[in-house]
Order: structure tokens, then sequence, then C-alpha cells
């Protein structure tokens, strides 16, 4: 395996099964949350599985890949069934901010391990007998790093407040009643015009720059209490 192929390639392969966990274990968050408040709308459809071709989205997974942000298909929710809270509009800022939010904390359980190995690496606990085992660790790493930044991506961009990202729903549960009607009743349009501007590249740079510092403030932060301990 030439370093040219790990540098330039590897990185877009091992986005593959980045993608899969970081979509399926959001969008199963989404329908656990609503199931806690009373809707087992998700639950009846299948949705609470962890087998990642029940939630995936083939053009959101294709962002995933290439952009290294994107979505997977909504999970059905009804609010209306909502019976452990009275406003219904909160349930659905729970259940929407539930995905994002399981993808930062799967971030964060990946940055200890990805900072404990380099520890344990960097004063010599874990040593390579061979260029393959070397080569393996880097990997092994890198594999890491991507599902760190796949996975804060994702929560980044879902919590931008426009239909029908997380965030929305989370802006619409303070904004008036007749914001709500708007943003559903034109929200295959706003969705269209979402396409476009991603494929046009406007969310690439605000999500590049606040991945860059929050995976830096997560790793900053692991490693200053790691340096305490190892």
């Amino acid at each position: 395996m030439s370093e040219e192929f790990i540098n330039n390639y590897l990185p877009y392969i091992l986005r593959i099964p980045c993608v899969l966990i970081a979509l399926t274990v959001h969008e199963v968050c989404h329908g656990y949350a609503a199931l806690m408040l009373g809707d087992s709308t998700a639950r009846d459809s299948g949705r609470l599985s962890l087998n990642p071709l029940r939630h995936l989205s083939p053009i959101g997974c294709l962002f995933m890949v290439i952009l290294g942000f994107g979505f997977a298909k909504p999970v059905p929710i009804n609010p209306s069934r909502f019976n452990k809270i009275k406003n219904k509009r909160a349930g659905m800022a729970i259940t929407a901010v539930a995905g994002p939010l399981s993808n930062l904390l799967m971030s964060a359980v990946a940055v200890l391990v990805y900072v404990l190995l380099y520890r344990l690496y960097y004063i010599g606990v874990i040593m390579f007998a061979s260029e393959f085992a070397y080569y393996s660790f880097y990997v092994l790493m890198m594999l890491f790093e991507v599902f760190i930044t796949l996975n804060i991506s994702l929560a980044v961009f879902n919590m931008i407040p426009i239909p029908p990202l997380d965030g929305s729903k989370i802006l619409l549960a303070v904004l008036p009643e007749k914001a709500s009607y708007y943003a559903y009743r034109y929200e295959r349009q706003i969705t269209g015009v979402l396409f476009l501007l991603i494929w046009l590249g406007a969310f690439t740079g605000f999500i590049s720059t606040a991945v860059s510092y929050i995976a830096n403030a997560m790793i900053s932060g692991v490693d200053f209490i790691v340096r305490i301990f190892i």
C-alpha cells in the first residue's frame, strides 16, 4: 500500500463505514427520543433498527462521502402522539437535537480512544515490529480522524436552521406557530434550494471551519486530561 494511496484515496474509502455508522445512529436516536416521548411511529415503521439500509438516502450518503457532510432518510415522527410532554413543539425540538447530540457523543468517545492511542505511541508503549504493523496503526488512526470529523460535520450541518434539517425544528419550537405553518407548507421547495446550496458548496467553508474548531477543542481538552494520567 503506497503512501500516495493512503494519503489521497484511503480517507474516502474509510468514510464509507464511518458514514454508515454516523447516519444510522443519528436517525435511530431521533426515533428513540420520540419513543421516550410516547410516539412509537419510528419503531412501528422499523426505523429503530441498526441496519443502515433502513435509514440511508442515496443523495445524502453521496454528499457525506464526497463533501464530508450530508443527511439520511428522515425518521417518521408524529408529534400528536407525544403523551409524555405537553408542549408538542418542544417535543419536536428534543427529538431533533437527539441526532446531532449522538454524533457529538460518538466523536467524543472516538477522540478519547484516538488520544489514548497517540499518547501510548508517543511514550513508547506501542511499538512496531514491522513496516506492516506501523502502517496498520497509521490507517487505524486515520480511521478515527475520519470518524471524528464526519460525526462533528454531520452534527454541525444538521444544526443549520433550514428545513428539513434538525436545526429548523429546534428554531421553530421558539418561533410563532405561523412560522411553522409556512416552513412545513413550503418544505419541499426549501429542501430543493438546500440541495442546490449544498451542491454549490455554500456550506463547505463554514462547516469545515466549525469542524476544525470543535475537533481541535475536543482533542486538546481530552489530551490535557490524559496527560495527567499517562
